[in-house]
């Protein structure tokens, strides 16, 4: 039997109100059990209780008290390279709503199209857990990707694999998207030569990065994880965004958080309404065409 997730808890208000038109950048949608088909490879099962319907009610409840009015929702390999569930998410949120989905390595052209149809605006790929797509694989499809204006999103850890892939980075023809802060894996610390390699990146225009998940990496409140996000938007404010990784699947002993304090520990670092704007509105609006 495979564990199973929580429950987030309910959405609470946040105590400042975001720029008008802000995007959740990171967010997973799950259904009822037997709604669309789970992944035999899968770590856990999904919450119980709400089909997918009752989801983005609690969906819509979270982005209405944080502030946000649009939003990316990514893909969970707990369903494998069915899409399903999250273009039938992406479908029924409508206008203001994109998705991010998993293709395989060889992913044919009339794959890719269809990709495109369904509102899919990137593929992701997995270099902490691994899945079903591999680096060498997005470097192949990275040039039909760039023709239909999809781009990479990746989990990665930044220093231990920042390095190794970013002259790769440099020379990708679409863009490439970074989760989870780069996700250092050995302590919340810009200071690693592959972090820096990250920065670097942004600030040469050459990739984005994910002001997310700060739970993952370290204790409430996420004041381990502030110097790292302020390292990556003093690296190019034009390339950060905001996401909350709701409803925090696969928590691998990180305590489970509240959307709220997540996005306090990005926004309460952006003094600059500028900046405020690209962050939650300007920069992931652009790259999803929300």
């Amino acid at each position: 039997m495979k564990p199973t997730a929580e429950m987030p808890p309910q959405s609470r208000p946040y105590a400042r109100t975001l720029p008008k038109g802000s995007v959740d950048a990171h967010v997973h949608l799950v259904a009822g059990a037997t709604e669309f088909p789970l992944w035999d490879g899968r770590v856990e099962d999904p919450a119980p209780g709400p089909d997918l319907e009752g989801w983005l009610d609690l969906y819509r409840d979270h982005l209405n008290a944080l502030g946000c009015s649009r939003g990316l929702i990514v893909h969970s390999i707990l369903y494998g390279t069915d899409n399903s569930v999250t273009v039938e998410a992406v479908r029924r949120m409508g206008s203001g709503f994109k998705g991010v989905g998993l293709l395989p390595d060889g992913a044919t052209e009339a794959q890719l199209d269809q990709f495109t149809d369904w509102n899919m605006v990137a593929v992701r790929l997995n270099y902490v857990h691994g899945g079903v797509l591999t680096w060498d694989g997005a470097k192949k499809l990275a040039p039909a990707l760039a023709e239909r204006g999809l781009h990479i999103q990746m989990l990665a850890h930044s220093d231990r694999h920042m390095e190794e892939i970013a002259d790769d980075v440099r020379a990708m023809p679409c863009p490439v998207v970074f989760d989870h802060l780069g996700w250092p894996a050995d302590g919340m610390t810009p200071n690693s030569a592959g972090f820096q390699s990250l920065c670097a990146l942004l600030s040469e225009g050459h990739a984005f990065a994910k002001l997310s998940a700060p739970y993952r990496m370290s204790a409430p409140p996420y004041d381990a994880a502030a110097a790292c996000t302020k390292a990556l938007i003093a690296a190019n404010p034009d390339r950060c965004m905001w996401g909350s990784d709701w409803p925090h699947l696969m928590l691998n002993g990180a305590t489970m958080p509240h959307a709220h304090d997540v996005l306090n520990a990005v926004d309460r670092l952006i003094e600059d309404a500028t900046i405020r704007q690209k962050v939650f509105v300007d920069t992931p609006a652009t790259l999803f065409g929300l």
